[in-house]
């Protein structure tokens, strides 16, 4: 039965529909709350990518790389020294500022360093002969921190250190060699051979082993940080050209390792030197 109000006006009762605003409402945030999960998902998975299947990729290749090489050298005769190849620069190294894209490792890079010979010092002895960009030819070995991994010409992102390489500067010194034997590895991702190699102390022994022999250095000194310009530290009789007091000054038969510092970033570079023993 109608409500008559006063006046005798019929009453209607009005219903608001509510409910299909609520539904269309809540369509939206659950899509909304599906985006952020699966946006959430996939950068979780680029980041395990990153941080540890890139790392298993790259050690298991360059474990692989060790044991080739090791065993070409116990069954052939050694081979006379010669020119070096040529490659691109990485983020790991001195003389590369950051970029995104190649040939950059960790920080990325723009130019490849210098690594010619400074006024006064020692020419560099060739690295081993018709050594092409991306081929191995020597092993690292560093004891303190349990690293074993090929050493590769050049110093590209793509051809050597995102395999889990390590790389050599081009026309820097062969091991064994006067002057100065410059490599470069990635301190995070892509095997990360550097990455503790803040934990070196003075007196610490590194091997490198070729097709012609073994050789030991010993550290000698560490520069912890300096810009990823400082092209000195790679020079045939290796100094700071950003903190002198931190170098040598006489020729010699150096080894030196780079790569970045701070850790997960390429905004500057951590130096490793040390002399050859025997």
């Amino acid at each position: 039965m109608r409500d008559r109000g006063r006046g005798g006006r019929e009453r209607v009762p009005v219903v608001v529909q509510a409910r299909s605003g609520r539904r269309g409402l809540a369509r939206v945030l659950w899509f909304a709350a599906e985006t952020v999960v699966t946006c959430g998902v996939l950068i979780l998975l680029l980041v395990v990518h990153q941080l540890w299947w890139t790392n298993q990729q790259a050690r298991a290749e360059a474990g692989e790389r060790v044991a080739v090489l090791e065993r070409e050298w116990d069954i052939s005769p050694p081979e006379a020294g010669g020119s070096s190849g040529a490659s691109g620069a990485s983020g790991d190294a001195v003389g590369a500022s950051p970029a995104p894209e190649e040939p950059a490792p960790v920080g990325g890079s723009s130019a490849a360093p210098s690594a010619r010979p400074s006024s006064g010092g020692a020419k560099p002895s060739p690295a081993p002969a018709r050594t092409p960009s991306g081929e191995t030819f020597a092993v690292l070995r560093i004891p303190r921190i349990g690293l074993t991994v090929p050493v590769a010409q050049g110093i590209s992102k793509s051809k050597v250190l995102d395999k889990g390489y390590v790389g050599h500067y081009p026309g820097t010194a062969a091991p064994g060699r006067v002057g100065n034997v410059a490599l470069a590895g990635h301190r995070n991702t892509h095997g990360e051979p550097f990455r503790y190699v803040n934990r070196l102390r003075k007196g610490d022994e590194i091997t490198l082993r070729t097709r012609e022999g073994t050789y030991t250095y010993r550290v000698d000194q560490i520069l912890p940080v300096t810009s990823p310009r400082d092209t000195g530290v790679i020079q045939p009789v290796p100094r700071s050209i950003v903190k002198p007091s931190y170098g040598y000054s006489k020729a010699g038969s150096y080894l030196t390792l780079t790569t970045c510092t701070p850790e997960f970033t390429s905004r500057y570079r951590l130096i490793v030197w040390a002399t050859l023993r025997r």
